[in-house]
């Protein structure tokens, strides 16, 4: 039990646009703001952790963003602020984007380690009937999301319904706190309002309660 409050706890949740938790290839416009407030609860061990985000637009094709990871309750919070970068290179008529990335992580709070970073680059592709796939590769230095420097690949896919609701799946290989598969839905509630909701399955220990409820409120303000 201890370990799976220490993998809620220490499972990063990303301060930029995201499918669910792999980055997206959205940017926001020049000075567009966008909010959000993630809970992921975890039935086995009756915890939940918090994770509030906001996120800017700042033109060229890049936004930044500032979360909070590692609110969680009940237990030892181990809070760790996290500036982010995105930056999407390349966008194609044809449909093909690429995207760098980069999220430092600052902690705080009950610390296991002084300061941690992760660097990702994905290419996402639109096809016809608009469903929108993404591949990618991650690094994660030592101490964010495993002992060691942890190395991966990160996917997803995204396909819209109607005007409001997209269903849609991301996944981080490997045995590592943000090694998740996570199928969902994305719920456009308002003009403003954006609601997710999806099914974390571990990669590891799935089967020993390693499965987590994800809910996700955004905000756009401008």
């Amino acid at each position: 039990m201890l370990v799976v409050l220490v993998v809620l706890v220490s499972c990063p949740a990303l301060a930029q646009e995201t499918i669910f938790n792999v980055p997206s290839g959205d940017i926001l416009d020049k000075g567009k703001v966008y909010g959000e407030f993630d809970f992921a609860y975890l039935w086995s061990a009756s915890a939940g952790s918090y994770t509030p985000r906001v996120v800017a637009g700042i033109g060229h094709q890049i936004e930044v963003g500032i979360n909070v990871n590692g609110i969680a309750s009940p237990g030892p919070s181990q809070t760790t602020p996290t500036p982010t970068i995105k930056w999407k290179a390349y966008s194609g008529k044809n449909g093909w984007n690429v995207l760098f990335g980069n999220d430092v992580f600052i902690p705080v709070q009950n610390r296991s380690y002084n300061l941690g970073n992760y660097f990702y680059a994905e290419l996402t592709k639109t096809l016809h009937s608009q469903t929108r796939l993404t591949f990618g590769a991650f690094d994660f230095t030592s101490h964010v999301v495993a002992n060691g420097n942890k190395a991966g690949g990160q996917f997803g896919i995204e396909q819209p319904i109607n005007k409001k609701l997209t269903v849609a799946a991301d996944w981080f290989t490997g045995h590592q706190s943000n090694g998740y598969f996570t199928p969902g839905a994305v719920i456009k509630l308002t003009s403003k309002a954006t609601a997710y909701a999806a099914y974390e399955i571990g990669n590891t220990g799935a089967s020993q309660g390693n499965r987590l409820l994800l809910l996700e409120l955004g905000w756009n303000f401008n």
